[in-house]
Formats: C-alpha cells, structure tokens, sequence
C-alpha cells in the first residue's frame, strides 16, 4: 500500500519516500512514460534523501519555532505589530515542520509493519497535509508582505504609526491573512486536478515578491534620503531601529526565495513542459526541494535571534529553564 496520488500538491507528482531514496510517480496528465524513459536515458542524476534527514530536520525546526513563538509571548517587550506578524510567520514554518513529522511518521509505522492504513485513512492524511503546506506558503507570503507593510509604515509614518498599526488592526490583519489561508488551501484541495491551482499559487507567490521588491527598494532609498535630515538623537534613534527590523526582514525574504524557489520552479515547469525529458531531470530531486523548504523553517528563527538582541535574550532563558527543568 503506499500513500494517495499527490504527495505535496495535487496534481502534480506522487512522492514516496522509501527507505533511503525516492520514488517519483507523475500522473499521465504530467508526465509520460516515454518521458521518464528518455530523462533516464539522459543519464539525469537523482539526490537521494533518508526519511531520518526529513525527521531531524522536521523535530528542530518544530522546536526553533516553538522557542520564538514563546518567547514573543513572554517578554512584553516584544509585543509588538512586528513580532506578532513574526510570531505569525513562526507558526507558518511550524506547519511545515508539524506536516513533514507526522508525514514521516506515518510512513515509517506502516513501513515497518506497525500500523495498517486503509486507502480512506490514507487520501484524508494526505489531503490534511497537503492543507497545511499550502496554509504554510499562503501565509507566510502574507506575512512578509504584512512586516514589509509595517516597516514602511514606522520608517515613513513614524509619528502616526501607532495610530496607523494599532493592536486592533493588527488582530484583524492576522485574522484575514489566516482565514484566506486556509480557506485558500482547501480550494486548492477540492481542484486540485485544475492546473489553474497551479497558476494562482505562482501567481500569487511573483505578485508577493514584486510587491516587496518594490516596497523595499522603495524604503532603503528614501530613508537613506531621509536620515539625513534627521537632527534629535531619539528620531535617529528611531530611524535606526527601524532600518534595523527592514534588513532583517529582507534577509528573511531572502532565505524565503531560495528555499522556495525550487519548487515554485518546478510548479512552472509542470505548466510549460510536463513531458520533456530535461524538464523531468529537475522533476526527479522534489525532496531535495522539500529539503529546502524544511530549513527555510529551521533558518529563519536562527535569523530572529541573531537580528535582534531582546528576542535572544529570551530565548536563551527559555532554553536555559527547559534544561535546568529537564536536570
């Protein structure tokens, strides 16, 4: 028995992980068995992953996010627009960890003989996870357009900022951005044969990032300009800290486009070229790409901390009462 046609997305690929190496199997609407035979003649090379790398990855990403989510509740200093949408974010990469482990898991009881999973349990498991990793993407493009949003507003509306981004406001963004996650990711479920689920999902992923992109060049540029005409020590004090949080999250939008694109890459080339042979070659190393996207979410709370002194300063606490609590 094995697990239901649509490992990640629907539509586009079934992935099994079995023992130390995947097996890839494209549905015939994607890709064909002439295909795979000529990318197999093409000599295409295919990285294989041990499920106890998508375990270990999957447990310390869950852990890291799990630490910034509580230290962000803990210290009052941190609450804030800002670390709200970071906890926000934080969450996002907790999906992908929570829906990789429990993924492996199931894979490793039923392997092993453990655990006798029905072809029903197994499509509703899948369909649960599949609902997670596009609430994941969803939001978390969403919630680097809300801290991009938020640094523009502190940068440029200094004065009227907390007027602008009040605590309300700030409840009712997060509020919208997760309700058209998830309600966006259970579409994406029920058409999931419709490659337009496709298309609105890189849509939306180009949109996002042109959205920044302009956003940011936009801010550095003006508040270069604009720290020059600054003349008290507390507005640049001010200034400062806030270019301060824009260069963290532009490291984080960063980290984000590399560990995603790949697989936005490989969403493109389901669309423009299912059936060719070199284009099967990229298809073949999909869990290298959800590799990628697992340290996407064990990267960015190493960025929080290492951006920002008050965050590290409660997450080394919160480290060291769990170690002193577990002595």
């Amino acid at each position: 028995m094995e697990f239901s046609n649509r490992s990640l997305y629907p539509s586009t690929f079934h992935v099994e992980r079995i023992n130390d190496f995947t097996v890839e199997r494209f549905n015939d609407t994607n890709s064909t068995g002439a295909a795979r035979d000529s990318a197999n003649s093409l000599g295409c090379v295919q990285i294989r992953v041990p499920q106890e790398l998508f375990m270990t990855l999957g447990l310390i990403s869950l852990v890291e996010n799990i630490l910034v989510v509580l230290a962000i509740i803990k210290n009052r200093n941190l609450h804030s627009p800002m670390y709200y949408f970071i906890c926000c974010l934080a969450v996002s990469d907790m999906l992908v960890s929570v829906s990789n482990v429990v993924e492996t898991v199931f894979m490793l009881l039923h392997e092993h003989g453990l655990m006798d999973l029905h072809p029903g349990m197994l499509r509703h498991l899948d369909n649960v996870i599949d609902m997670m990793i596009c609430s994941s993407v969803v939001s978390s493009l969403s919630f680097l357009c809300t801290i991009a949003a938020d640094r523009y507003i502190t940068i440029f509306y200094a004065l009227r900022y907390h007027n602008i981004m009040t605590t309300q406001r700030c409840v009712a963004i997060i509020v919208v951005v997760w309700l058209a996650s998830v309600t966006s990711s259970i579409l994406f479920i029920v058409y999931h044969t419709d490659n337009a689920v496709i298309v609105c999902l890189v849509m939306f992923f180009c949109i996002t990032l042109v959205f920044n992109a302009v956003l940011y060049l936009h801010m550095f540029y003006l508040a270069h300009l604009h720290s020059r005409r600054m003349v008290t020590f507390n507005k640049n004090r001010r200034q400062s800290t806030s270019m301060k949080g824009a260069i963290t999250l532009t490291i984080l939008l960063g980290v984000f486009i590399v560990c995603w694109g790949p697989f936005f890459l490989h969403l493109i080339l389901i669309l423009t070229c299912p059936t060719s042979p070199t284009c099967n070659c990229f298809f073949r190393n999909f869990n290298l790409f959800l590799i990628l996207i697992i340290c996407n979410s064990l990267i960015d709370p190493l960025i929080y901390a290492y951006r920002s002194l008050e965050l590290r300063k409660t997450l080394r606490e919160l480290v060291l009462c769990s170690w002193c609590f577990g002595v």
